[in-house]
């Protein structure tokens, strides 16, 4: 067997192989940007002429609901996600999209006041889909390669499906017709690319010597890592959840941010400013791949954690300070979100799973972590929601959400990093896997 400190960047496989798996990666992202067609056009409507709902404005609590099923969704994939390897993970996405279709044309149909009923059920299958997506992609020798592709899909995908229903807003759509419109839109793509993404090739034999064995996790095999790793897992836990409920209120008033700034509403602002954090993320993300050994892997994702902090704190104080102007905090802010937020959706958690060698799948460690974080970003938007009004707020909650989150990471990250490191990652291996390289 190839030893794992081979030198010249990523192990490779043989051409033909790898052109399959780089197609899958590409296909991968296209069916998370369709995704996102199904969840996020909601976020930029305004819906100003709706009536308020339980004491809480229409669009946050129509966004708060969607949120609860989502984070239901997140607790649900724990045991779906985890046990989820066989060829029924095709059907089971389009079954789970379709869903949440039909909830979206329960908005456009029913009364307003059942609108967050029918977002409830729009977030409940939407919230499995990465994973199941992950699923095809991990314990590769490329795996790095083809989460990068896969990642830059919620980078981009989010102000694209915003943009695209702006555009419909714009062309005379009704704001409780234009999330199923924009979906429907996007549904010939998801069909085609998941077909592509399902046809990758399994893990071969090297690919296992490199990165463990994946298989389904069991109730016991759950508990059993959990017991092994809780404190680094907790600490990597609180701070997960603040960026997720970081990212998820970025995402879902960027409107008002950007109207309390001075830069109105224009569609294509929400796909502009992505770019920069979308090439800056993936380049971060890639070149975890070029690193063979598996304990300096995790090393440099931590790092990568660490830096997204520290840029998303910086920044902030920066425009505070008057020392950049909006456009540049912005960006700059969430190309630290995403730097610190990205690796958690993969590539952290695969190396976590090369690093001790357990034999388990990083789908259960991701759902761990989005369970929490999802929960924690429902809370915080109920706490906003109850305090009044947040539109007119936007700006100052975002700006004290990044110091928050910075000063937690800075201290959370490096304990997670020293506690994983401290256990010898051969007291977890299989006897099978006993001679798998570190």
């Amino acid at each position: 067997m190839l030893p794992e400190s081979s030198p010249g960047g990523p192990p490779a496989n043989s051409p033909g192989t790898s052109s399959k798996l780089i197609a899958a990666g590409i296909a991968a992202f296209w069916v998370y940007l369709a995704m996102y067609a199904f969840r996020k056009p909601i976020a930029v409507a305004t819906f100003s002429e709706q009536a308020a709902l339980w004491g809480i404005d229409f669009k946050s609590a129509v966004i708060m609901a969607q949120a609860l099923g989502y984070a239901c969704s997140k607790i649900i994939g724990i045991r779906v996600v985890s046990v989820q390897r066989g060829a029924g993970r095709k059907g089971l996405i389009l079954g789970l999209i379709g869903i949440s279709w039909l909830a979206l044309l329960g908005v456009a149909l029913l009364p307003a006041r059942l609108a967050p009923y029918c977002m409830v059920a729009n977030g409940l299958p939407l919230g499995m889909i990465w994973g199941l997506v992950v699923s095809y992609l991990e314990g590769r020798r490329l795996t790095e390669v083809l989460t990068t592709i896969l990642s830059a899909s919620f980078i981009v995908s989010s102000g694209l499906v915003k943009a695209v229903g702006g555009v419909l807003l714009l062309q005379g759509v009704p704001e409780t017709w234009m999330p199923a419109a924009t979906g429907l839109l996007f549904a010939p793509l998801l069909v085609i690319a998941l077909q592509v993404l399902a046809a990758i090739p399994p893990p071969d034999e090297k690919d296992r010597h490199a990165r463990g064995e994946r298989v389904a996790m069991d109730g016991a095999a759950r508990r059993r890592f959990v017991a092994l790793h809780w404190l680094g897992l907790s600490l990597l836990l609180a701070g997960y959840g603040l960026l997720v409920a970081l990212r998820d209120y970025r995402d879902n008033f960027a409107a008002d941010m950007w109207e309390q700034l001075g830069y109105g509403r224009s569609p294509s602002l929400f796909l502009e400013t992505e770019i920069p954090v979308t090439f800056a993320v993936l380049l971060g993300l890639a070149a975890i791949g070029w690193i063979r050994r598996n304990r300096a892997a995790l090393v440099a994702v931590y790092a990568l954690i660490f830096t997204g902090a520290a840029i998303l704190g910086l920044s902030t104080l920066a425009w505070r300070l008057g020392l950049i102007g909006p456009v540049a905090w912005i960006t700059l802010s969430g190309t630290g979100l995403y730097l610190a937020h990205a690796p958690f959706s993969a590539v952290l958690f695969e190396r976590i799973m090369a690093f001790t060698r357990y034999p388990g799948n990083a789908g259960f460690l991701i759902y761990v972590a989005d369970a929490f974080g999802y929960c924690g970003s429902l809370v915080l938007m109920l706490a906003f929601s109850l305090g009044g009004d947040p539109h007119p707020r936007a700006v100052t909650f975002y700006a004290e959400g990044c110091i928050a989150t910075c000063a937690v990471l800075a201290i959370a990250i490096p304990a997670s990093l020293a506690l994983f490191l401290r256990r010898p990652a051969r007291q977890e291996m299989p006897p099978s896997q006993g001679r798998a390289a570190m």
